[in-house]
């Protein structure tokens, strides 16, 4: 792994529901950890660099995408 790769990050927006309230939240992953998945919920839920770093609330978590342009 290059210094590069461990830097490099990808912006991720999550969608929450809460008593039919709806939250966006926008977060930075790493890369090389979300190409290890199929599925970004289960990267969510499951990868321990991910589990460190960021508490995602899964009963109540509507969407997740990565984000491919904030412009």
């Amino acid at each position: 792994m290059t210094p590069a790769t461990a830097s490099t990050r990808q912006l991720v927006r999550l969608l929450f529901v809460d008593e039919g309230s709806y939250h966006e939240l926008t977060v930075t992953l790493p890369s090389d950890v979300l190409a290890g998945y199929d599925r970004l919920i289960d990267c969510l839920r499951e990868d321990p660099a991910v589990l460190k770093t960021l508490y995602v609330d899964v009963e109540r978590l509507a969407g997740a995408w990565l984000v491919e342009d904030e412009g």
